[in-house]
């Protein structure tokens, strides 16, 4: 089960056999797919584009040169912007008016992981449907390539940090003259991805003072890349240390932002979208928002005292986009640290995320830790159980969502029981074989005894 085939992409561990791991046969058969899916969805068009771009793990430079031949070979034109990030993909693809886009990374999973995420020609990810239509064209076998005088062309672009740098710092609310005033002091945390190039260049736009911990792209992860609590003691003692103001943490690929409050504490990834939504209601004078129904209650909250409406949608980026499109949101994300920007672009970006949130602090001029300390207090408790082919995920979920009916029971992406107090969403997961608990609740030792007692129930069950 090292081979997912999800909305999320098409994510595996390399090495192995091929169907099971994301072996170079697997690689070559997916971009293909893409690559047919791209042709025939533009039928009339002689020159077809794709961007691509990675993140810095080992296996990066196999698969990028496996997929970018791929996609020479179906007669594809390919930009290359090489060592990249998630949302600066997503931003190059509409601007150098390509159909479509593929990011070499698998995110947040660990070093022995890659992934092909899938863009369209607005760079944001494949809805279901299309998605559906390339796993089917992967299996079919009857891709046809080009002849040896058709095939694309194949170039490097390393002009994206820049452009995406400059689109951010153009963006409205984003104060760049506050910004600069503050004298802000960050410690960066790169887990040795490509945040490390990108994120202490935009500070140094910013004249903002940049400390660099694991800035060095070698994908050579020195702890789980995961950006969560216990994974990140390091920067929170060099944050001390260095009596910064605060911290910044990102993962492999970029679009998940995490902040260190200056005192060491988790500012925590689920306030990150909530503060960035703060700050830009407060500018706009309301307006709507969207996260999805693993994260926290704190974003309904905040959106309600700017009295915007908040809507919850499936887990999935390209779900919280639909829903987001649908409500006229001003800005969304998931409560992962991924902060949505409809007036930059639809996808997770921790560069839009950080230049929000440094723009809310010089202009509210307080510290990390006073803001956080100003909004309500959820604590949440995310756990996962490992799957086994012999575990029956959807009896499991049915079960759980039959036996709480008659609580506040939501079932669009897997069981989300809302009690009074405190809240459980049980969910497989698109990017790894587990069954994702997340709890929410108004006291650390609440969410964890609540999902120590689902945990019980559904090994029960197993």
């Amino acid at each position: 089960m090292t081979l997912i085939k999800s909305i999320s992409g098409i994510r595996g561990t390399i090495g192995g056999n091929i169907g099971d791991n994301l072996t170079p046969i697997d690689a070559v058969k997916f971009a293909a797919a893409y690559g047919a899916f791209i042709k025939k969805r533009n039928p009339n068009k002689t020159q077809l584009i794709v961007v691509i771009g990675r993140d810095a793990r080992i296996s990066g430079k196999m698969i990028s040169s496996l997929v970018a031949n791929t996609l020479v070979g179906l007669g594809i034109d390919v930009i290359d912007l090489g060592l990249s990030t998630t949302p600066t993909v997503e931003v190059a693809v509409p601007l150098e008016n390509a159909d479509g886009g593929i990011i070499l990374t698998a995110s947040h999973n660990p070093k022995q992981w890659n992934a092909l995420k899938l863009l369209n020609e607005k760079g944001e990810f494949l809805n279901g449907e299309d998605g559906e239509q390339i796993l089917t064209l992967a299996e079919s076998e009857t891709i046809e390539f080009a002849e040896v005088d058709d095939l694309g062309e194949y170039s490097k672009d390393n002009t994206y940090l820049h452009k995406h740098i400059q689109e951010v710092l153009n963006l409205d609310l984003v104060d760049v003259d506050a910004i600069k005033a503050a004298n802000f002091k960050v410690v960066v945390d790169g887990v040795n991805s490509t945040g490390g190039l990108f994120i202490p260049a935009l500070l140094k736009e910013l004249n903002v003072e940049c400390v660099e911990l694991y800035c060095t792209p070698n994908g050579q992860f020195p702890h789980n890349p995961e950006p969560l609590k216990e994974h990140l003691t390091a920067i929170s003692e060099l944050v001390v240390k260095e009596k910064a103001d605060f911290g910044i943490v990102v993962d492999p690929d970029v679009d998940r932002l995490a902040i260190v409050s200056e005192d060491g504490s988790m500012f925590g990834e689920e306030y990150t979208l909530v503060a960035c939504a703060d700050y830009v209601l407060g500018k706009l004078g309301g307006g709507n928002t969207v996260s999805n129904l693993s994260s926290s209650r704190a974003l309904r909250d905040v959106t309600q005292k700017h009295g915007g409406t908040y809507t919850a949608s499936a887990v999935g980026e390209v779900n919280v986009v639909i829903k987001m499109k649908e409500t006229n949101t001003v800005i969304g994300g998931e409560g992962n640290g991924g902060i949505i920007y409809p007036a930059s672009h639809y996808g997770r970006d921790s560069l839009v995320g950080v230049a929000l949130f440094l723009s809310y602090l010089a202009n509210k001029k307080i510290s990390c830790k006073a803001l956080r300390d100003s909004y309500p207090s959820y604590f949440m408790s995310k756990n996962k159980i490992t799957l086994t082919p012999q575990i029956d995920v959807d009896n499991i979920l049915e079960t759980m969502a039959t036996k709480y009916a008659n609580e506040d029971v939501n079932i669009i992406d897997g069981v989300k029981i809302d009690f009074a107090d405190e809240w459980i969403h049980l969910r497989k997961s698109n990017t790894e074989p587990i069954i994702r608990i997340y709890t929410e609740a108004k006291s650390q030792k609440a969410a964890d005894d609540l999902a120590t007692r689902f945990i019980a129930e559904i090994k029960e069950l197993i």
